[in-house]
Order: structure tokens, then sequence, then C-alpha cells
């Protein structure tokens, strides 16, 4: 028997101690704790400055008369390592803070995997259990950061030691996050509170955003595709001088296309001088990028119609939220978070896309975000919204005489329902009257009884006699009387004083006169 127990049981673990739960996989073997954390932490950081470090070297084997050195390469890329996590670089003095995005869209998805599969590891059983995993994946960022600032102290490229120290940490854990809730999923506590309706627009809002993403990417490839010649002439004979040229458009790419949206859907974007946006243009010099080549010298008549996109964007969002409630309101509550949602990610990608390029013709490049956002949001909210009520179900109409039966009805059946409540209200009036005049009649039927009871005993405490027993009394008292002897004249005239003081008001008898 108990050999039996010890196979249904793992070695090294008392019965009663497995996982319970769906959120444990079984199958994986259990690790040390802290070799998991660690490999969680360090992982992204040790593969990301390899990826940086490959980049530099790439780049610097490729160029004409460079001198590569390792240590000149390893010392470089710690701030290329904090450019990839948004943390803005000071170069001799200038600011860069317009940084690529696809670098910093790799390692977020990078600490987002490796988190996710830490928690598999570490048979996380419940949420809070990853907390210390992504506190550790926090802190290894920010002390790594912190590092490379103290170390570009005094060098040509240098960055601040707090926001070195701050945004990796954040950055991290906010991918650390979005891994452990891609495995255990929304937390209860907020799925309680949060309204289906806004979950729904939540995700409609999501898709909106990256539709006009797709729509600014298809207007950027669309205008690259017409200026091909001059995008072409941007790149440089040499090799070397070409692929970074090239390294340096795919890494913006995701910027560009930032812009390229914000145009289409109405504010544009600046460069330095150069401000572009569909119903102006203020020329300007342009950095020498084939990823800015299908810039415009000038404006056009046509570029209005590109409006059709971001309207295209609305509708689709619109038709998507079209049966979610057959209640019209309910479904305009809906597109009015998913436009909300639409306007929150064009100023966070906004932010992220500008920034400020040195102290030249070019600096800054920005995206207005606060007039995209509005801009966004209404281009979401006034389609959508249409779309999501009229294309929605709605209750059938009814004709007029219907309505006006179905009133009369109501009114003949609301005035039956007070007739019937005033005869139920006139009754348990009644009961309570009967209810509280009966115990009036029997106090007093026992007050009577409790009087007669009290003269019969007052009667006897004084000697009266009941009527029954008179006559034999008075006998008995007219037996014992003496009898009546002649008056003397003074007392009769006593006994006529004594009988008129007696009488009170009547009158003297005529023998006594």
């Amino acid at each position: 028997m108990v050999e039996d127990m010890q196979v249904l049981t793992s070695p090294g673990r008392p019965a009663g101690d497995e996982p319970v739960g769906d959120s444990v996989d079984q199958d994986v073997p259990q690790a040390p704790r802290l070799r998991v954390l660690l490999v969680a932490a360090l992982g992204p950081l040790v593969l990301g400055y390899a990826a940086v470090v490959t980049l530099l070297a790439l780049v610097a084997l490729t160029a004409e008369h460079a001198i590569v050195s390792a240590g000149g390469v390893l010392r470089s890329a710690g701030p290329g390592w904090l450019a990839v996590y948004q943390v803005e670089l000071g170069i001799g003095g200038h600011p860069l803070g317009m940084l690529p995005l696809l670098p910093t869209v790799g390692v977020v998805l990078l600490v987002a995997r490796a988190a996710a599969k830490a928690v598999r590891r570490l048979r996380c059983a419940r949420l809070r259990h990853a907390v210390p995993l992504i506190a550790t994946i926090s802190g290894a960022h920010l002390l790594f950061g912190l590092l490379i600032s103290l170390l570009s102290i005094g060098e040509p490229v240098r960055a601040n030691v707090a926001l070195a120290s701050v945004v990796p940490a954040v950055l991290s854990g906010l991918a650390a996050t979005a891994g452990v809730l891609r495995r255990f999923g929304m937390p209860q506590v907020l799925a309680d509170r949060l309204d289906p309706l806004a979950l729904r627009g939540l995700r409609a809002g999501l898709l909106g955003l990256f539709a006009l993403l797709a729509a600014g990417a298809l207007t950027l490839t669309a205008a690259m595709a017409l200026s091909a010649r001059t995008v072409s002439g941007l790149f440089e004979p040499s090799f070397g001088a070409s692929f970074g040229l090239f390294l340096l458009s795919v890494l913006y790419l995701p910027n560009a296309v930032v812009a390229a949206m914000s145009f289409v859907s109405g504010p544009g974007f600046s460069i330095g001088d150069l401000d572009v946006h569909l119903i102006g243009y203020r020329g300007g010099s342009v950095p020498g990028v084939p990823l800015l080549g299908g810039i415009p010298e000038h404006a056009a008549a046509w570029w209005p119609a590109l409006l059709v996109l971001p309207l295209a964007v609305g509708v689709l969002v619109g038709w998507s939220v079209r049966a979610v409630d057959e209640d019209p309101a309910a479904r305009l509550r809906v597109v009015v978070v998913a436009g909300a949602v639409v306007g929150f990610g064009c100023v966070l990608l906004g932010t992220l896309a500008g920034g400020r390029l040195g102290d030249g013709p070019f600096d800054p490049v920005s995206v207005p975000v606060g007039v995209a956002s509005i801009v966004a949001f209404c281009w979401i909210v006034i389609p959508a919204g249409f779309v999501a009520f009229f294309a929605g179900a709605h209750a059938p109409m009814r004709p007029v005489g219907s309505l006006e039966v179905e009133d009369e009805v109501e009114a003949g059946s609301e005035v039956a329902e007070d007739a019937e409540s005033e005869v139920a209200d006139e009754v348990e009036e009644s009961e309570a009257a009967e209810e509280s005049e009966a115990p009036a009649e029997d106090a007093a039927e026992d007050s009577a009884e409790d009087d007669e009871d009290f003269d019969a005993e007052a009667d006897a405490e004084l000697g009266l006699d009941l009527p029954e027993d008179e006559p034999e009394t008075e006998a008995a008292a007219s037996e014992d009387e003496p009898e009546d002897k002649p008056e003397t004249p003074a007392e009769q005239a006593e006994a006529v004083t004594e009988s008129t003081e007696d009488s009170g008001d009547e009158k003297p008898a005529e023998d006594d006169r």
C-alpha cells in the first residue's frame, strides 16, 4: 500500500503538496527558482546588448576607412542599448531624442516572452505569485541602465543618470506584466469591476488604432513607390554607406508610419521648418535618408481625398460593434470608449515617434499629439456612431392606432389597480377597527364585573341586607318597638320643626298650619 502511494506522488515531495489548478503545467519540470528568475531578468539584457553590438560592428566593418576596435564597439553599445529603451542621449552636447521604435518593439516582445516562459517554469498558480518575477526583471534593467549611465560620464555620448535608470525599468516592467497577463488573463478583480461594454470598446479601439496605422503604412508605401527615383538616388555609391542608410531607414520605419498616420488623419507632422499636412504645406530641408524620399516638395490639390481612409476606419469600427447590444445607447457607449482608446494611442505613439534631433535645421521632429488625438477621436466616434446606431438592432415600430389602444388598456388597468388597492385599504381599515373594538368591549365587561364584585363586598362589610331580607327585619323591628304613647305638646312642636327642616322645599301639610 505504501509503495502504491509513493508511485502516485513525485519523489522528494510529500503527498498533498502537488500543485492544484488548471494554470499549473504538470508536464514542465520544476526548476530552481533562483535560476529561473536570473534567466528571465538577464536574458533580455544580454540578448539586447548583443544585438546592439552586432549592428554597430556591422556598420563599422562595412564603413570605409573606419578603425574598428572591440573595446570601442562594446563601449558604444551601452548608449545604443539605452537608445533602444527610448532614453534620450547627448552627443557632443547636442540632444538626440528622436530614437528608433523598431528596436523598442523588439525588446518589449523579448521581455514579455521571457516573463511568460518564466511564469510557466515557476509553476505560478496565481497572478500574485508572479509579482517577484516582474520586480526582478524591472530591477535588473534599472541596475543595468544605471551602470551604463555612470560609465558614460565624461564620454562623447552620455545619458542622464535618472532617465537611464527609470525609463528601462518602467518599460521592462510593463512588458513583463503584459507577458504575465497573457498567460493568466485579466485579473478577476478588474474583470468584475469593468463593464463588459467597456471591454468591448477597448477591443474596438485597438482595432481602430491598428487600422489607422495600416492606413499610414499604406500611404507611406504609396508615397515611396511614387518617388522611387528620388528614394534610390539617396543611396550612396559605396556599399558601406548604403548599408548604413538602409539600416537607418529600417530602424526608423515605425516612426515614419506614425507620421504618415498623422498626415492621413489631418494634423500632419513637422521636421524642423518643414510642416506637412493635408490642407497646408510649408517647405523646408529634409535629411538625406531614403525613408524620407517620399515627402513631396509641394502640396497637391487631391490630398484631402485621403480623408476617406480614416473615414473607412471609423466605419469599420462601427460595423464591428453593431451587434454588441440591442440598445443603441449601449452601442454608442462602446463607440465612445473605442474613440478614447484611439486618441490615447495617438498621444503615446506620437510622443515616442518624435523628439529632438540635435540643434540643427531638422530639430525637432514632432507630431502634434494634442490635435492628432482629438482628430482621431472624432474620426472614430462620428462615423462609427452612425454605423453602430443605424446598422444595429432596433425595436420594430408599431402603428399609431395600436399605440393608442395600448395606452387605453394601460390606463384602464391602472384605474382597476387603483380601485382594487382602495378596496383592499378599506377592508384592512375595517378589520383593524374591529380588532381595536373587541378589546374595548372585553375591557368594559371586565370593569362592570369588577364593580359588581366591589359593591357586593362593600355591602357585606357595612352589614347591609339584600332586598329580599328587608320584610323580615322590619317585622322584627316592629316587635321590638314599644307601643306608641301620647306625645306631649312640646314633643309635638319639636316633631313639627324637624319635619319641616327635613322636607326642605316641600309645602307643610294642612293639619300643621
